[in-house]
This record gives structure tokens, C-alpha cells and sequence, in this order.
């Protein structure tokens, strides 16, 4: 079904392409709420990393999830967005002259993906009332657990901690699958998928450390998405044209 599904949108025209996946970004979007509202999935995966005897989660403190992970490989994809940005404000600065307008234009897409995903992610964070588990009652905290479209307690003070930010550092490497179209659709697909993948691997580390819940790093997959999709809309015309 998913093969049948997949032949059919390679043979639609670009502009249908997109409204696709815009409805596909709507059902995500929707799964997402589900999966706060009508399950426990969000608990149960932190009750799973959480050690009730020492009252604390056993991931939180170890070296691969803080040092490695929330360090080392963080720092490596900010060094390698701190690249793209740069070499698009060089080349805007003075055109380098072996670039191709095709390159130029991917490369920009590339370098605006890194400062929007992880910036208006971040934004949100900073305006969210929601707790990270590690913060709330259940797991030693003092602030109540709240699904998605619970009611916000009366003087509750913000959480900050929703979507999920560390994710962000690696959603916006989906980005790259620009350089594959719209010759090599089915390659640009793996890419963003494994890009938005190592975003979510960033995030569930960040789950087993107590930071955040699964639909904290689900949310944030899905602003990258929905990002990157309207970003695929304004580049279409330049596709058509070209």
C-alpha cells in the first residue's frame, strides 16, 4: 500500500506534490495531538528511563547522553551550519564564480533551513508554559504534568521546555534533500527523512534524560517540516522555470 501510495505522488505534477504533502503535514500534526490526548505514551516512555527508587532519570547525568550527545555531536552540526551560513554571506558578499546559480540557490535554501528550524523553534520554547519531565511532580518536580490542549493552571509559571529545542540542531540537516530535486525525488526523500531522523534521535536522548516528552520531539519534527515545506513552495517556481 505504502509502494502504491509512493509510485502515485512521483507521477504527480510539483504543484500537486506539495498540496500532498501539505495533507500529509495536517494528519501528522493531528497524530501528534492523539497521541497526547487519547494515550499515555508520553509517560510511559519517561517512567521507562526513570529510576523510581533513586528518584531521578539513570540517563540524565552519563556521558554518552550529556557530553556526547548534548555536547560533542551538537557542537559538530552547529560547526557544520556555522559553514553553510557563512559561505552563502561570502558568496552574497562577493559571487564566487565556480558556483552554479543552480548550487547558489540549494545553498541558500540550506543555510535559511539552519537559522529558521533551530530559531523559531527556539522562539516557542521560550514562550511555553509546558515542564520538562525531570520538572514535574511525577518524577520529583513540583509542576503538574499537562497534555497538549489541557487548560493552563491559573499563575502557573512557564516551563520552557516545549517543543523540544536540542532536536533542532539536527532537523534542519532534511534541508539537504534539495540537492536532489526535482531530478532524484525518491533520493531527496531519504535525505529529508534521515535528516528530520537525526533530529529525532537527538530528541529521544533528550527523552531518556527526562528533558523532554516523545510529543515534545514529535512537535518539533513537525515545525521543521512544515518549515521546510513552505520553503519548497516559494523554491517551486525557480524549478519550473529552470
Amino acid at each position: 500500500m505504502l509502494n502504491s501510495c509512493y509510485q502515485t505522488l512521483l507521477k504527480l505534477d510539483g504543484f500537486k506534490k506539495l498540496r500532498y504533502a501539505y495533507f500529509s503535514l495536517i494528519a501528522f500534526g493531528l497524530c501528534i495531538i492523539a497521541l497526547s490526548e487519547l494515550t499515555n505514551v508520553d509517560l510511559q516512555i519517561a517512567d521507562y528511563y526513570f529510576d523510581a527508587q533513586q528518584q531521578t532519570f539513570f540517563w540524565k547525568n552519563s556521558w554518552f547522553a550529556k557530553e556526547f550527545m548534548h555536547g560533542y555531536i551538537k557542537n559538530f552540526i552547529i560547526i557544520i551550519a556555522a559553514i553553510c551560513i557563512i559561505f552563502v554571506v561570502l558568496d552574497w558578499i562577493r559571487t564566487f564564480s565556480n558556483v552554479s546559480g543552480y548550487t547558489r540557490v540549494r545553498l541558500r535554501f540550506v543555510a535559511l533551513a539552519a537559522i529558521l528550524i533551530p530559531s523559531v523553534i527556539s522562539g516557542l520554547k521560550q514562550i511555553s508554559v509546558f515542564n520538562c519531565p525531570w520538572d514535574e511532580q511525577r518524577y520529583g518536580g513540583t509542576a503538574p504534568y499537562l497534555r497538549l490542549l489541557d487548560a493552563i493552571p491559573a499563575n502557573m509559571p512557564p516551563g520552557h521546555c516545549f517543543p523540544a529545542g536540542h532536536a533542532s540542531t539536527g532537523l534542519w540537516l532534511a534541508a539537504f534533500c534539495v540537492f536532489w530535486l526535482p531530478h532524484r525525488p525518491r533520493t531527496a526523500l531519504m535525505v529529508a527523512m534521515a535528516g528530520l531522523g537525526v533530529g529525532f534521535l537527538l530528541g529521544w536522548v533528550q527523552q531518556m534524560r527526562g528533558a523532554h516528552f516523545l510529543t515534545h520531539t514529535l512537535t518539533s519534527v513537525w515545525i521543521a517540516s512544515a518549515i521546510l515545506l513552505i520553503m519548497l513552495s516559494f523554491i517551486q517556481p525557480f524549478f519550473n522555470r529552470n
